[in-house]
């Protein structure tokens, strides 16, 4: 849960930070990735240097040097420009960030190097006291007693930022509201949803806020009398966290939202304003409707869901909710659901219709791994998935360190950015790539390269615990004679790059071999076989 981040970011804070040294911003530059002469490009390829422990360069005066290090949440787009834009929650190693504004901002044009930019947002915009006062008073409650001038109070959570049209780039945000809402025993108080818009995302101060959007609801009535712990009877049906906004394919504009209080609502927009399309009324009562559809909740009647993140994208007839499970800090595991329509019905590789029955989403995308080398990662969800424009779909998401890595007690609060390439199955589900991308040229890939070691990891759900790699070996006869799958046969279709093992497809991408010192390009896969998932690597 969002809320269980600011005690590990707290305890983040009492780490020295802001030592010099380590290069942690060169990679590899552009590179086409089609182009004639893509196998001599191959062989003069050269990965990312960066380093994933980006402590000695976590403070502040070093953020011209950060890359990716220090994201948490992010969101990307595409600008008209050609840069893709990253923004994120207010997160970082040893609390850097305090102080230096909200929702910031970095920006690439491949993918590898990222240019961090500022903060997107000064300080806490006015309207959130004055809508919080008038939705209490209309409670019969008094004034809220928050410091407002003390933003460390409040919770700067989840950007999703669109491009809409040519000038025309919205941005909604999350701000949390510290306390109760009235004292002890009483529920936790709400959250909002907030807008602004820019034309050009290349200056970053030229965001303009246009306020509040949606808040907390509650079926409840007036009942906040609700433990803080009762989490399962929570007063709030639908928590105002992680807005994901899409444009549909007739041109309708929706805001998926929900952070573990029963699950997910999807909302109508004006596509003039970005504002609900229909009025909201009081965020209480016994018809919020108006607040939204719930479209997926994994335990029907239980407010207290442990998943969170919606991130909803349309490919090729269907719109995709990719979302968070369990708490983020290293059980955080990413499960994909798809549906013909924007409000549902939501449906899991396995039938499981999470929109009218609840229930557990599979395909499982991500899950703590850890291949042979270095120290794998954890915490590999609330994800931003994006195109290129040109048929390339990416995964962007924060990784973090294990607990206790090189005997740093803070490691966990390490948070890398990472974006991973998306390839589509034969059955229109997508499959992450269990490396990460480097722009390695994709020459194409030969039967005799397979042959060989691979490091393969079943990507089954383990709660808090890394699914661990083991080594399959392919015979040059088509035989697999070591591994989990040890006395079947392989066979390669080169055409789409789709490896079958034992009659799983596996498809194939090249990539940086992050954990090989140096690092280097390599070949990885990634497939389904029903609710199983499979990652692995070529090692040797």
């Amino acid at each position: 849960m969002k809320y269980l981040n600011i005690i590990l970011l707290s305890l983040s804070s009492l780490c020295a930070i802001g030592c010099s040294g380590g290069d942690t911003s060169e990679g590899v530059k552009p590179t086409p990735t089609t182009p004639t002469g893509v196998d001599e490009q191959l062989a003069n390829y050269v990965a990312p240097t960066y380093n994933d422990d980006y402590t000695s360069i976590a403070s502040w005066d070093n953020r011209s040097k950060w890359n990716l290090a220090n994201v948490h949440d992010p969101s990307v787009m595409k600008a008209d420009d050609g840069y893709y834009y990253m923004y994120q929650t207010d997160a970082s190693y040893g609390n850097a960030h305090i102080g230096h504004g909200h929702f910031f901002c970095r920006r690439s044009k491949n993918l590898v190097d990222w240019e961090f930019m500022g903060a997107t947002m000064s300080s806490l915009p006015s309207w959130v006291k004055t809508k919080l006062n008038e939705i209490r008073s209309n409670m019969g409650l008094s004034a809220s007693t928050v410091n407002f001038n003390d933003e460390t109070q409040f919770g700067f959570w989840a950007p999703c930022a669109r491009r809409v049209s040519a000038n025309l780039y919205r941005m909604y945000y999350v701000i949390t509201v510290p306390g109760t809402i009235n004292g002890d025993n009483t529920w936790s108080e709400r959250a909002f949803i907030g807008m602004m818009e820019t034309a050009t995302p290349s200056n970053i101060s030229s965001w303009v806020d246009k306020g509040y959007v949606i808040t907390n609801a509650s079926d409840k009535g007036l009942n906040f009398n609700v433990k803080s712990n009762d989490w399962a009877n929570c007063y709030f049906k639908y928590n105002a966290i992680d807005p994901s906004y899409i444009i549909t394919q007739s041109g309708e504009h929706w805001l998926v939202y929900g952070s573990w209080h029963s699950g997910f609502a999807a909302v109508q927009l004006n596509s003039s304003t970005g504002l609900p399309l229909n009025a909201l009324g009081n965020p209480w009562g016994t018809d919020i409707s108006a607040y939204g559809k719930l479209i997926n909740t994994r335990q029907m009647g239980n407010r207290w869901q442990a998943s969170e993140a919606p991130e909803v994208v349309y490919h090729d007839g269907y719109y995709y909710m990719f979302m968070a499970y369990d708490e983020l800090s290293v059980a955080y595991n990413t499960r994909v659901v798809r549906s013909k329509n924007i409000d549902g019905p939501y449906v899991g590789i396995d039938g499981t219709d999470v929109t009218n029955n609840g229930g557990d989403a599979y395909p499982i995308v991500t899950h703590p791994y850890k291949f042979s080398k270095g120290y794998g990662w954890v915490g590999i969800s609330h994800c931003a998935v994006f195109d290129d424009g040109n048929g390339n779909w990416f995964f962007s998401s924060q990784g973090r360190f294990p607990a206790n890595v090189g005997g740093n007690a803070y490691s966990n609060a390490i948070m890398m950015g990472q974006v991973r390439s998306i390839r589509w199955t034969e059955d229109g589900w997508p499959v992450v790539m269990p490396e990460r991308y480097g722009a390695v040229p994709q020459a194409a890939i030969t039967e005799s390269e397979l042959v060989g070691n691979w490091e393969h990891i079943d990507l089954s759900y383990n709660y808090a615990k890394q699914d661990v790699a083991t080594t399959m070996t392919l015979a040059a006869n088509h035989t697999v004679t070591a591994g989990t799958w040890t006395g079947a046969t392989w066979s390669y279709d080169a055409t789409t790059k789709v490896l079958t093992v034992n009659g799983v497809k596996l498809y194939l991408q090249r990539e940086v071999d992050w954990e090989a010192s140096p690092r280097k390009a390599t070949i990885v896969y990634a497939g389904y076989n029903g609710k199983k998932t499979y990652w692995g690597k070529k090692v040797n």
